[in-house]
């Protein structure tokens, strides 16, 4: 994270980042739940064209925004600072609701509880992601957290069954630990280095007892919310059992908020703490979570299930990263390709795995169901949303020309280039693993039925364009590779 202490020329724009959408709660609040889907649509598109903007300000800067409320400079004021990172994450996070939300108008048309719930808590969630993505420091970072949770939470839990409840409940169990442990290590970062900023923590803080517990809290809290094998348990039931749009957000962005904050905790803030020996034990738990989540996903008999299975096997190549940006001759982690492939993995199974439970949940609405051994003749009859549900795939398997290919390349060649070979088997054996279960989905999709297929229901044609947009997008990422782009530069948070 690049440290500055002035507020840039365009740095009006962050704040407007995080207001702007919660402003749209409020007004949905205001208009009734009969308007409200028009105001979430009009924030939503507000939101992706300032994310647009912000892009393109920090692309021709070259330099981070900075933007510092009420004047007044880090350590007694907040900053909120925009670099490559920041960027990159903010732009796919208002791709991926804005798809989301098109797909969903179908789900949540009339006014009803559920859809008043759904529109609010959208804009609320955007926000709450943009405020974790440009918070300069470790408490507006916890608040973040807090506001991402509880916007998430009720996503669970909108059709009110008692299983999602549960669900829900279990989730908000896991992230409010998670948010204790974290904000206890704050604490302690607090004391022991007198700044909660990131760039003067960077400075500052050095190695010790008190930062070494601090930096452990911190990154088990994230990691349970992040679903980190074996701290997963809450995950499947909570993405599985929610409408398919929410599960959609859960999966593709939810989690990739408290991922970034251990990126931002462990590269910027204490980029010199954790050491090899950390690195490497959370690169273990990333590699069983690979494992354990892909065998696990083969296993399963429900699509939902399986897919949700599959986020826990796709969160685990994150974590792969941080022994792979780890400099020896410094002691410290350094941006460079192996955090670009784990930035293009978080863009990519974001993209990806949007578009595969958006696929699911209209398979589901089809056919009444989504039992994996019934979906003989769905490739015939839906055959845009196989299709969408394929080129998802296409992309965490690895395949060219996807983001997942090229997220997967840049890992490996990190791993390559620093002796660890033993990642570079977990990152082939995962994506064989993956393969058996997009395969095993599409095998039985593509099957002729026994007696011919009769669908419960239709399916809105925009539901459908959106949930394959994403598809595309995911596997087609991989062509940046084609561009001059140097994923070192963009990682370092100075793209050009």
């Amino acid at each position: 994270m690049t440290a500055g202490f002035a507020t840039t020329p365009d740095g009006l724009l962050l704040p407007l980042a995080v207001l702007v959408p919660f402003a749209g709660v409020l007004a949905g609040l205001a208009f009734g739940d009969r308007n409200t889907a028009r105001v979430a649509s009009v924030t939503i598109l507000a939101g992706l064209g300032i994310a647009g903007a912000i892009a393109a300000a920090q692309l021709q800067s070259g330099a981070a925004l900075v933007y510092l409320l009420g004047g007044w400079q880090p350590p007694l004021g907040i900053a909120l600072r925009a670099d490559g990172l920041s960027v990159v994450m903010m732009a796919t996070s208002a791709i991926v609701v804005l798809f989301v939300a098109a797909y969903a108008r179908a789900d949540f048309a009339g006014p009803s509880r559920a859809a008043f719930a759904f529109w609010t808590l959208v804009p609320a969630l955007l926000g709450a992601l943009n405020l974790v993505f440009l918070a300069a420091d470790l408490f507006t970072l916890y608040v973040g957290l807090e506001l991402l949770t509880f916007a998430a939470v009720p996503l669970v839990s909108l059709d009110g069954r008692p299983g999602t409840l549960r669900a829900a409940l279990r989730y908000l169990v896991y992230a409010l630990a998670g948010s204790l442990f974290y904000l206890a290590g704050a604490v302690l970062v607090y004391a022991s280095c007198g700044t909660l900023d990131i760039a003067l923590l960077a400075e500052r803080a050095t190695p010790g007892p008190a930062i070494w517990v601090a930096a452990a809290l911190m990154t088990a809290g994230l990691a349970a919310k992040t679903a980190l094998f074996p701290l997963h348990f809450w995950l499947p039931p909570a993405h599985a059992g929610a409408p398919a749009a929410a599960s959609a957000l859960l999966s593709a962005l939810v989690i990739k908020g408290s991922f970034f904050l251990v990126v931002r905790l462990w590269f910027d803030a204490l980029p010199g703490i954790p050491g090899a020996t950390a690195a490497q034990a959370l690169a273990t738990l990333g590699a069983a979570a690979i494992l354990v989540g892909s065998v696990v996903a083969l296993r399963q008999t429900r699509l939902k299930l399986a897919i949700a299975y599959s986020t826990i096997a796709q969160v685990g190549y994150l974590f792969l990263l941080f022994p792979l940006a780890f400099d020896a001759e410094t002691g410290r982690l350094a941006a460079g390709v192996a955090l670009a492939g784990g930035m293009m993995q978080v863009v990519s199974h974001a993209t990806a795995k949007a578009a595969m439970f958006m696929s699911a949940g209209l398979l589901y609405a089809c056919l009444g169901h989504d039992r994996i051994d019934g979906l003989a003749g769905a490739a015939r009859a839906l055959p845009v949303t196989v299709g969408a549900f394929a080129l998802a795939g296409i992309s965490l398997m690895g395949l060219p020309p996807s983001g997942g290919f090229l997220a997967k390349w840049w890992l490996l060649s990190a791993a390559v280039a620093t002796g660890q070979w033993w990642w570079a088997a977990v990152i082939c054996v995962g994506g064989l693993l993956t393969a058996g279960y997009v395969m095993l989905v599409l095998a039985r999709a593509l099957q002729q039925p026994d007696e011919p297929l009769v669908l419960k229901a239709g399916i809105a044609r925009r539901s459908e364009l959106a949930a394959l947009a994403l598809a595309v997008l995911a596997a087609t990422l991989g062509l940046l590779a084609l561009l001059d782009v140097d994923a070192a530069a963009i990682a370092a948070g100075a793209p050009r």
